[in-house]
């Protein structure tokens, strides 16, 4: 498995942790759980949130995109659900906590670089 994919799950799990001394009304109960939170975040971000956008496209298109941040709470709200140790109190709750969520793990993302595999020098004309 890939060191620096390991790297950012377990960097996205402290996020997780960090995020209910920032938001009221979200609780992480362990380290185990913000591990099984975050990769389930970045499974169900990766697999499930690309459909939801595609059947909301017209609600997106209104909304100049906004309406994404209701599907990433809705996302963030459902797998609090399905993880015993994450606990949401409600939809805006949810809503913050996605939001920054979201910021901290694209920090992560920088800080760690580029894991698109592709190493190689450019060829120029």
């Amino acid at each position: 498995m890939n060191l620096r994919l390991i790297l950012r799950w377990a960097l996205n799990a402290v996020a997780l942790l960090l995020l209910p001394e920032l938001i009221a009304g979200l609780r992480v109960d362990s380290y185990a759980a913000a591990l099984i939170g975050a990769l389930l975040l970045g499974l169900i971000n990766a697999l499930i949130r690309p459909l939801l956008i595609l059947v909301t496209l017209p609600i997106t298109l209104l909304s100049l995109g906004l309406f994404t941040l209701v599907i990433n709470a809705f996302l963030f709200w459902a797998v609090a659900g399905l993880v015993g140790g994450v606990h949401v109190d409600g939809f805006w709750t949810a809503f913050w906590s996605a939001l920054l969520y979201s910021l901290l793990t694209w920090l992560v993302s920088i800080a760690l670089g580029d894991d698109s595999g592709d190493h190689h020098p450019r060829l120029r004309r």
